[in-house]
């Protein structure tokens, strides 16, 4: 629903409610009714320009819009870590942009940290105007918490996924166990970190990467489930997120593989850290969108901007600051641009690529896998972890 039906509907329900209290017959009342009766006037005027033609863009079309362009608009957005460099970038173009086009000053306060977190932290009471999440697995718990409204997948390009990866093997420098595949996880030498996906977006992402790598290349659910079962029996300890995974495997020394984003062991390397990593041909696509939450900009009177930011960025602009830090491009036009073309020689082609719907979503997903008592805790169980 756009801003200007959810004031029309506002101020309708409002003049529903008067009319429900007050006696028409009498003076006040019928004063009453008439001043809400302007309102209402003044509302779809101020929304919807009053010709029809006018819009916010333009202030000789709407004097309310022209006020409201004078001030200051600050926007919450809470997004998963590994996006922070990417944001650093793209933030400083929008606001630059917003103010040329809009004359009106854009501040963002900015909120990283695990899916999961993050996710917790908005349901309980962070008020975040745009969330930026792992997986939709994560924006779906926002929504059904009420702060966004349903349909939001649908109001986006892409259905909503704003920034894409595949998972990756960070190996030992040189390699020396010499890990290529999916396969070499479940030898009994092989000692495997990640994170548990019961408490992490991207152990979710890495669980369904293993399951998905005997899928794909054509083994049933029984092989796949005893190949995960080796590989989890190779985890020396389950890290409650990818941030302490990383940890245990680059600061303490601990296994032999990190599964991670792609994204990530790039961007290590553009700092000039020394990562050796393989992305297996068979692979899942890591998809993480993003939404407006409806409650909290309505709230904030934010929702102009929010939208229009969120918009902006499945722009090509946006995108190529995605695509210079290691995130997939989205499209062919952005991944043949001059400018990334070295960064593209370094994203391992993928023949066999799966996605969370060849699984019936991250509804089904979470069910099969990951509720108490699932899939994963039964693997759990006969490993005696």
């Amino acid at each position: 629903m756009s801003s200007w039906q959810r004031v029309i509907t506002k101020s309708r329900q409002t003049l529903l409610k008067i009319t429900s209290r007050v006696r028409v017959n009498s003076i006040k009342g019928f004063l009453s009714l008439a001043l809400v009766g302007v309102s209402l006037s003044v509302a779809i005027a101020s929304c919807s320009g009053g010709n029809g033609n006018g819009t916010a863009d333009d202030p000789t079309a709407n004097p309310v819009a022209a006020g409201n362009n004078k001030q200051d608009v600050e926007i919450t957005l809470v997004s998963f870590a590994v996006t922070r460099a990417a944001y650093d970038t793209i933030l400083p173009k929008f606001v630059e942009k917003w103010k040329q086009e809009h004359n009106q000053n854009v501040s963002f306060n900015r909120s990283y940290g695990g899916s999961g977190s993050q996710t917790r932290a908005v349901i309980d009471g962070l008020e975040a105007d745009i969330v930026h999440l792992a997986l939709a697995l994560d924006t779906q718990k926002i929504e059904k918490a009420g702060l966004i409204e349903p349909g939001w997948e649908k109001e986006l390009p892409n259905n909503a996924v704003v920034s894409r990866s595949v998972a990756a093997l960070i190996t030992r420098p040189g390699n020396p166990k010499n890990i290529k595949t999916w396969a070499d996880l479940e030898k009994g030498d092989i000692k495997v970190i990640t994170a548990d996906p019961k408490t992490s977006g991207i152990a979710r992402w890495n669980f369904l990467a293993l399951w998905n790598s005997v899928i794909k290349t054509g083994g049933g659910e029984d092989k796949a489930l005893d190949y995960v079962t080796k590989v989890y029996s190779n985890v020396p300890i389950l890290t409650k997120d990818a941030r302490e995974a990383t940890d245990a495997f680059a600061k303490q020394g601990q296994g032999d593989v990190l599964i991670n984003y792609e994204n990530e062991a790039i961007l290590a390397q553009q700092k000039g850290e020394k990562v050796d990593y393989v992305v297996p041909d068979v692979n899942i696509s890591i998809d993480n969108p993003i939404a407006v939450v409806d409650k909290n900009v309505d709230k904030h009177g934010t929702r102009e901007v929010a939208e229009a930011f969120v918009q902006y960025l499945f722009t090509p602009e946006a995108q190529q600051e995605f695509a210079k830090l290691g995130f997939r491009p989205l499209d062919e036009a952005v991944a043949q641009n001059k400018e990334l073309k070295a960064l593209a020689d370094k994203y391992t082609k993928v023949n066999n690529l799966g996605n969370v719907q060849d699984y019936g979503g991250w509804a089904e997903v979470q069910k099969k896998f990951f509720e108490d008592g699932a899939v994963f805790d039964q693997i759990q169980a006969k490993i005696k972890r």
